[in-house]
């Protein structure tokens, strides 16, 4: 029941040199990191605890972008030629436990399929107006956090310790979320994002091929995720989460 399931997304710089190496890294560094804190990590999941998870992962987060900033400098390249956009989701093993914990750094997307329909999870940035996110209301903690953009110069106190992070160069954001029976969550680079949010046969007809009872085989799933829409190119790594 303490175990946990991590699942990342890492998209590099279009076009640089090192932006495979630099998500590769990324995803590894924020799975060791998890790790380490997986004990405290589930408990504060499955005690409902989200302002300590909200704090906790900005920490860790900020700490492994830390590290793409040290590997950069090691290979002599500027910071902005050696990161990644970082996306994650975080799962409880507790069949019992059904909060759902999104947070990273970056370009894609974040996509709830709820009776039918998609819901746009993305943490609205302050700046933008509120799209599809808004059509569903807030989902709040106990403590009332809204769960959206954590804008801080300075990173709070992290419960999960492992040492001092460096001051963070990124918008944080943080969302959890409770999981109903028949939900399908989907995380995705930016290159699914944009034609989901810019494209409305896209969704339209994931919605049709991914409505109950049950997910699709892996390689339907596969070419559910290729279909081709006009103007679209770019990679379409995601993963997705179908619930009992």
């Amino acid at each position: 029941e303490s175990a946990l399931v991590l699942v990342a997304v890492a998209g590099g710089v279009r076009g640089g040199e090192g932006a495979h190496l630099a998500a590769a890294d990324a995803c590894r560094w924020i799975g060791g990191a998890v790790a380490r804190s997986h004990a405290r990590l589930s408990e504060d999941i499955r005690a409902g605890r989200r302002a300590d998870l909200k704090s906790g992962l900005h920490r860790l987060t900020d700490r492994t972008y830390g590290k793409l900033r040290a590997r950069a400098a090691e290979l002599g390249l500027a910071p902005q030629e050696y990161t990644t956009s970082l996306r994650c989701l975080l799962l409880s093993a507790d069949p019992d436990c059904r909060t759902r914990v999104f947070f990273g750094v970056g370009s894609g997307g974040l996509f709830r399929l709820r009776d039918g329909r998609w819901q746009d999870l993305e943490p609205v940035i302050p700046e933008q107006q509120p799209s599809a996110a808004a059509d569903s209301p807030a989902e709040e903690g106990a403590d009332g956090d809204r769960l959206t953009m954590d804008l801080q110069i300075t990173t709070p106190p992290s419960p999960y310790g492992d040492g001092p992070a460096p001051p963070p160069a990124e918008l944080f954001r943080f969302r959890a979320s409770v999981a109903r029976p028949d939900d399908t969550l989907l995380l995705c680079s930016n290159g699914l994002a944009e034609p989901m949010r810019g494209e409305p046969e896209l969704p339209a007809e994931l919605a049709e091929r991914w409505r109950p009872p049950g997910p699709p085989g892996l390689p339907a799933f596969l070419a559910d995720t290729q279909l081709r829409i006009k103007g679209y190119a770019d990679d379409r790594t995601c993963a997705a989460v179908w619930e009992a």
